[in-house]
């Protein structure tokens, strides 16, 4: 692989990786890794949407944390939404949601999707070769600076929108997904790690967008692709898909993080689905660099044909989607949907009993535990009494406890509504005084009751306590 042009074509680009005294360089003609990283990250930074992006996610997730919690309607139907008003610590998980459905597949597009096309576009492929003369460490530099601006587009995300909620609201305890409280260090260690976990998919996209970007050039196709494969899963993650297909999926990641918000933690699923992204991500970089190896760069006319993208490329994807689909549903507990009614009935027990205590805290009544309460659940499913299952707005369940000294057995009903990945909201329906609308003073000021509407979430991997022992 040969470049016949002069360095002189392309002044810009031979200034910047040439002009080294001699001293500095550790074999002559030959420009490193390093040098050819900073080059490239200089070339992205340069670039005006770059900037802008970087600007945004360092500037508008804190004002629109802090204009929300400002607000006296909140987000509700996003997780963690509806706390907002309690906790600075709810607004970054509110910006983690809509980053892992539309923030970052957007923002890896532009940067990963970009990174290699533009040489394309610009015909500076063979200038770029007679400065650095090595494909391989080209390939390393762009990958490596693509991945860079990425991981401080993210960091921006969760800095800034984590400074927005303490600022605006403070460092406040958090409410779980199972209704029991964080405090502020566990809930600050909790929302960090849930930022860290999301970038092993955010990873896997930038990795589809370097080979996007090698495969189709200057086609605006292969700038879109992190998107649209992104927007594809965003769409089979609605479907009731089984648990092991859906935990093969490089962006299941994106959701499982949840699991990080119960006590014990669903860990299972968030493992699985970091792993996966990892191996999508590398995956996917080693096919755009192998196609990368063996472009022809003498040829300006010189593109990947269709029928090489889909041998190459877009095949040993869908072979890894099945390999990994048959590891899942072989080595751990996946069956069906996995949402079945004795886990549904264990999760909403559990979070009520928590958000009782919580309740009971709020009205100023006599403390009670969960061991005393001995709470309990019955759900039925659009009129399915036993071993009802899948997800559905048609859930309907009654909650029972006891108070300590009180003989009658205390009941609520909720009706839920059950998303195909595990998470359901919990709407109150009687009797009022427990589980009905009114304001409670917290130390954060009036807040609805807590055991009017609340979320949850649905081990899909845990094992159903009604599923016989091995």
């Amino acid at each position: 692989m040969t470049a016949t042009a002069s360095p002189t074509e392309h002044p810009a680009a031979g200034r910047a990786l040439t002009a080294v005294p001699p001293a500095h360089s550790p074999a002559s003609g030959r420009v490193t890794v390093a040098r050819s990283y900073r080059f490239e990250v200089v070339k992205l930074l340069s670039q005006w949407r770059v900037r802008l992006l970087l600007l945004a996610c360092w500037v508008a997730p804190a004002l629109f944390v802090a204009g929300v919690s400002a607000q006296s309607t909140l987000p509700t139907d996003t997780l963690f939404g509806r706390w907002m008003h309690a906790t600075g610590w709810a607004g970054p998980l509110v910006t983690l949601g809509f980053a892992g459905t539309w923030a970052l597949p957007l923002l890896t597009s532009v940067v990963a999707g970009d990174v290699f096309a533009s040489e394309d576009r610009l015909g500076t492929w063979r200038h770029l070769l007679v400065a650095v003369r090595s494909p391989r460490r080209i390939f390393a530099a762009k990958a490596s600076a693509g991945l860079t601006v990425v991981l401080l587009l993210v960091a921006g995300l969760a800095a800034s929108s984590t400074a927005g909620g303490l600022l605006a609201i403070g460092d406040q305890p958090l409410v779980g997904l199972d209704g029991h409280l964080l405090a502020p260090g566990n809930a600050a260690r909790t929302v960090l790690l849930a930022w860290i976990c999301v970038l092993a998919p955010t990873l896997a996209l930038a990795g589809i967008g370097f080979l996007g970007s090698v495969v189709l050039g200057r086609s605006p196709m292969g700038l879109l692709l992190p998107a649209l494969v992104a927007l594809a899963m965003q769409l089979a993650q609605m479907l009731p898909l089984p648990v092991a297909v859906r935990l093969a999926l490089p962006g299941d990641a994106f959701l499982t993080w949840n699991g990080l918000f119960t006590a014990p933690a669903q860990l299972t699923p968030l493992l699985i689905g970091i792993v996966v992204s990892l191996l999508w991500a590398v995956t996917a970089t080693a096919l755009a660099y192998v196609l990368f190896l063996r472009r022809d760069f003498t040829n300006p006319a010189d593109d990947v044909s269709a029928r090489r993208a889909v041998t190459t490329a877009a095949l040993p994807l869908a072979a890894l989607l099945g390999v990994t689909v048959a590891v899942v549903a072989g080595t751990t507990t996946a069956a069906g949907s996995g949402i079945e009614q004795a886990k549904v009935e264990g999760a909403l027990a559990t979070e009520f009993a928590h958000l009782y205590r919580l309740q009971t805290g709020q009205l100023r009544r006599p403390a009670v535990t969960e061991v005393q309460l001995r709470t309990s659940a019955a759900c039925a499913k659009g009129g399915v009494q036993d071993d009802a299952r899948g997800p559905g707005n048609d859930w309907r369940c009654v909650v029972s406890w006891h108070l300590p000294g009180v003989t009658a057995t205390g009941s609520a009903v909720y009706q839920l509504d059950i998303t195909a990945d595990g998470r359901f909201v919990a709407d109150g329906d009687g009797p009022k005084e427990v589980n009905g609308y009114f304001l409670v003073r917290t130390s954060a000021g009036d807040a609805p009751n807590p055991l009017w509407q609340f979320d949850g979430d649905v081990d899909l991997l845990s094992a159903s306590p009604n599923s016989p022992t091995p």
